[in-house]
């Protein structure tokens, strides 16, 4: 499942220090053959603490995590919308992603110069959302102009994306994002039709320095963030990307050690996989056997026949049932003979929501 999340900035904000980190800390390329596919690419795995418990439980052969994409963005400057900069390639590279990650500086440092010679990371996010505004406004005016001639003759279909466009067209005139405007679930669909940069989900990264990642809520910039990505409802990581670039070239081992020296439980990386991952509607399910334990990305809302076929086309299309249980169930139970025994290893048929953290194993005929 190839969703990307692109990580966008300013100039000096920390997006090229983070990339860094997570190319360095990416999935080894031998289990992965597409793992440089492009170099501003990088795959990650999806930290998974469930994943360890059940190689503890089943020890397999091996153990596969499932992974996630990263695009490091071309830089951004005022005017980008126009083509200043590089523009045009920042906008036809934000137009691949899925979801985007803005990185905001929220540290002083005199020996890095601010592009705009202050640390304002409200100005910051405010440059960069204003170009993608910019952008989607040409957008819906284009549309606009055909859809309103249609819309005049009462065709059913013009007159209700029109309606959409007009309140859209009011929105971004007032520098409002797309994900900002209320919509009904049937203008949504028109809206997701459009492909507007400003719809996509958004996660600010702010910043900080490395003195203050323990106690982040000091930090007034970030408190700004926090207040400013609260209007629209989206999520705010801290990090501070120079740690994170030394964590990445640590083993496993050194990485643990070097982590509760900073009295910190969780790398900020690992936050900013997880959230990003959430933020596109992904979760996790998992096959286990003596053979190999995989975790498996799917897309929320899923059928069971459908998450079949992410491991291959031919489970979907002979798909029989899903020998389902529950990570909890079946850690509670010890063994998956303790779970049958216990009724919590269930049947489940194509009508099957899938739900993250289902341990499964899939029946199928071709």
């Amino acid at each position: 499942m190839a969703l990307t999340a692109g990580i966008v900035g300013l100039p000096n904000v920390g997006k090229s220090t983070l990339f860094n980190a997570i190319t360095q800390a990416g999935a080894e390329a031998a289990n992965y053959p597409f793992a440089t596919i492009d170099p501003n690419v990088g795959i990650v795995e999806v930290p998974d603490e469930r994943l360890n418990k059940l190689t503890e439980l089943v020890q397999p052969k091996k153990t596969v995590p499932t992974t996630f994409e990263f695009t490091d963005i071309a830089g951004i400057v005022k005017g980008a919308s126009k083509g200043e900069g590089l523009g045009n390639q920042f906008l036809s590279h934000i137009r691949q992603v899925d979801a985007i990650c803005q990185v905001v500086r929220c540290f002083v440092d005199e020996n890095i110069t601010h592009v705009a010679g202050i640390v304002d990371p409200i100005d910051d996010i405010e440059v960069i959302n204003l170009e993608l505004i910019l952008a989607d406004l040409e957008t819906v005016n284009k549309r606009y102009q055909r859809v309103e001639k249609l819309a005049r003759q009462k065709d059913k279909e013009a007159v209700a994306e029109f309606n959409v466009l007009e309140k859209l067209k009011a929105g971004l005139e007032e520098e409002k994002p797309a994900r900002a405007i209320e919509f009904s679930d049937d203008q949504l669909k028109i809206v997701k039709g459009l492909h507007l940069l400003t719809s996509k989900p958004t996660l600010y990264v702010a910043n900080v320095a490395e003195d203050e990642v323990q106690d982040s809520d000091t930090n007034e910039n970030v408190q700004k963030v926090r207040e400013y990505a609260a209007k629209e409802g989206a999520e705010v990581i801290v990090i501070c990307a120079k740690i994170e670039e030394e964590i990445s070239e640590l083993d496993a081992e050194e990485k643990v050690m070097f982590l509760e020296e900073l009295g910190i439980n969780e790398s900020g990386l690992d936050k900013l996989i997880k959230a990003s991952y959430s933020l596109l509607g992904l979760a996790t399910y998992f096959t286990a056997g003596v053979q190999e334990v995989r975790a498996w990305t799917f897309r929320k809302g899923i059928k069971a026949p459908q998450a079949a076929g992410i491991i291959h086309t031919d489970f979907e299309r002979g798909f029989i049932r899903a020998e389902t249980v529950s990570y909890d169930d079946l850690l509670e139970a010890g063994t998956m003979a303790h779970a049958r025994e216990k009724g919590k290893v269930r049947l489940e048929g194509k009508e099957y929501i899938v739900k993250d953290g289902d341990i499964i194993h899939f029946r199928f005929n071709v």
